[in-house]
């Protein structure tokens, strides 16, 4: 039976995948806190539910923490696609701070925008909605040609907003069964409306935080200022050195492994509707402030960072106190790219303290913090480009291929534990205020990922 029919499905279903959506929402599953355990339990047993509605063998598997939850099913006698590993999380953030939600969180509505309609709720967009696209995508194909269009295996996971303590050993205790040709996932976003997006690269992490330790106790600064070394003055020099006048980082060895972007990679990014301007602007900057020589774009995708995230020491209440502090501390953190090594990288930053560290002055660091490597996507196999092109077909736009700013470490774990290549594919917009008050999924995303994930599906089963 044609694709057309399983769109036409899709289209004229979309009331009943909403009201689906919908009742996923309600479901308060805030991993992170304690008091939401059972709510949490509850979406992974509704997903087990709805799974299993579909023919598809699933169940709620314990772990140590939020339960995971995984399906199989296989797709027609004599297909020949590939054997699919769909991942998705059905945990939400906090809704915190409550106050500034004008609907509440829990209790999804359908709005009209000066951007069309939207659907507003915690968990919307990350990542009950973008999870339940592809869901719907096979529910249309089953219903259409009695069957799935090829073997697919469902991995949803509970705990991706508080860290996955549960996921690598899941993953390591199940490798046999995650077995798959090529894992999809779908939490990330278009690089702009209307412009269908496949992540080819995101950057890795590095974490670390130092306390710089000066006089034994806090010093009274009538007494002690000016002899007295100021572990806040010393760090604030320290932090100083970590870069250079043009904003490239001044650490030895630190763009080891670091790669210059492919010109036709490149090519697709310039082309790819991303606006500077708009995107500087909408927080209050004019130009960008990293890497001179390199736009916007570039450095968010594909330049590495090093970022102080937090610094204090000494008097931090009201009025002043004319002390000199016994410390002060620093944390910061690296994004990644390409070959970067975390671990090593993490050394070249203390050798660069500790060689400039003053007489008297001392600094320990915080060992028990990680860090993860970039992940780059294989887009040379071949269905990344008929993939590309499903999403073409869909959207009447040529898709790209683009680099993500942030991390989203299962492409990391997928590769380590199971050797197993990502296709990362969302539909979600930079202003859905993912982990933020009034999150909201655009109904054209929902609706325009179904037919996008019935048209991948419908090219990678050839």
């Amino acid at each position: 039976m044609s694709l057309d029919a399983i769109l036409t499905r899709i289209d004229a279903q979309l009331p009943d995948a909403m009201d689906r959506l919908m009742e996923l929402l309600r479901i308060p599953s805030i991993s992170t806190d304690p008091a939401f355990k059972q709510p949490t339990e509850d979406a992974a047993d509704w997903l087990v539910s709805d799974l299993q509605s579909l023919g598809v063998k699933a169940e709620k598997r314990p772990t140590t923490g939020h339960p995971m939850v995984v399906g199989h099913v296989d797709g027609p006698k004599d297909g020949t696609g590939p054997h699919l590993l769909f991942y998705g999380h059905y945990d939400v953030q906090p809704v915190d701070p409550l106050d500034l939600w004008k609907t509440d969180p829990f209790e999804p509505e359908l709005q009209d925008t000066p951007a069309g309609k939207v659907i507003r709720g915690r968990g919307a967009s990350d990542d009950k909605g973008q999870l339940m696209t592809f869901v719907e995508a096979c529910r249309a194909y089953r219903h259409v040609t009695g069957e799935m269009p090829c073997r697919i295996t469902f991995f949803f996971e509970g705990e991706e907003e508080s860290g996955s303590p549960s996921l690598i050993p899941f993953m390591k205790e199940n490798v046999e069964e995650l077995q798959a040709d090529l894992a999809l996932i779908c939490d990330t976003s278009m690089v702009a409306p209307g412009v269908p997006s496949i992540a080819s690269q995101l950057r890795g992490m590095m974490k670390d935080e130092f306390t710089i330790h000066g006089p034994r106790i806090d010093l009274h600064s009538g007494h002690y200022g000016g002899p007295a070394l100021n572990p806040l003055r010393e760090i604030s020099r320290l932090i100083a050195s970590f870069h250079d006048d043009t904003g490239r980082v001044a650490i030895d060895g630190f763009y080891d492994g670091v790669r210059e972007v492919p010109a036709e990679l490149l090519r697709q990014w310039e082309g790819c509707g991303f606006d500077e301007k708009e995107y500087l602007s909408s927080v209050g900057f004019t130009r960008p402030h990293g890497e001179e020589g390199y736009s916007a774009l570039v450095q968010q995708w594909a330049r590495p960072t090093l970022e102080i995230n937090g610094l204090w020491g000494g008097y931090q209440g009201a009025g002043t106190k004319t002390v000199i502090p016994a410390e002060a501390h620093c944390k910061l953190t690296c994004r990644l790219v390409d070959d970067m090594d975390p671990d090593a990288l993490r050394m070249k930053i203390r050798k660069h303290v500790e060689d400039r560290l003053s007489p008297d002055a001392r600094v320990t660091w915080n060992d028990d913090l990680d860090g993860s490597p970039a992940a780059v996507m294989n887009t040379s196999r071949p269905e990344f480009e008929a993939a590309r092109q499903a999403l073409s077909d869909e959207w009447n736009r040529e898709a790209v291929f683009v680099g993500m700013g942030g991390s989203i470490p299962i492409a990391g774990f997928f590769k380590e534990i199971l050797s197993l290549d990502s296709m990362l594919i969302g539909f979600a917009q930079e202003d859905d205020a993912i982990h933020s008050p009034n999150e909201k999924y655009n109904v054209e995303s929902f609706h325009k990922g179904i037919r996008s994930w019935a048209r991948v599906l419908d090219r990678l089963a050839r």
